[in-house]
């Protein structure tokens, strides 16, 4: 009986291994650009919603979409690589909210959270999924010619 085996090209091999070795940094440059452009997402839409239609007059100070920001790559549990996009804590003393909240438990999703969903006499404004939805496409062609460009520079 005759036998065959077949070998991968020596040029080939290597940059498979080369891969190997990078495959963390790749992955988290691909996901860290990817968020870049869901948090430009993000943030187009909240700054279309804050403020607007409200039946007394605004008190937005900004801290809002200034708290808006992507997370470091982290690795969960089960080795998957991810980026969040949400905001930072805690809110400043100053722009805290007065009443019978102190500013401490009054937090940036919080008020993402109310202007997403909307609460007992004030309607939703919804930003998050419309931004999710419009990015989606973008982002996922970003990673995608992300991982291309540092896979091509093995």
């Amino acid at each position: 009986m005759a036998t065959m085996k077949p070998k991968l090209p020596e040029d080939l091999m290597k940059k498979i291994d080369r891969l190997g070795k990078e495959t963390d940094r790749i992955c988290e440059k691909a996901l860290t650009e990817g968020g870049k452009v869901m948090e430009k997402s993000v943030a187009s839409h909240l700054s279309q919603v804050v403020g607007k239609d409200t039946v007394v007059e605004s008190r937005s100070t900004g801290e809002l979409q200034a708290s808006l920001g992507v997370s470091p790559v982290r690795v969960d549990k089960n080795g998957n690589h991810d980026v969040k996009i949400g905001f930072r804590e805690p809110r400043s003393q100053q722009t805290a909210a007065k009443g019978k909240r102190s500013y401490r438990q009054i937090t940036n999703a919080m008020i993402a959270n109310v202007l997403e969903y909307g609460r007992k006499g004030q309607a939703p404004k919804p930003f998050l999924a419309p931004a999710k939805k419009a990015a989606k496409k973008d982002t996922t062609a970003k990673m995608e010619s992300v991982l291309r460009e540092e896979i091509d520079k093995l």
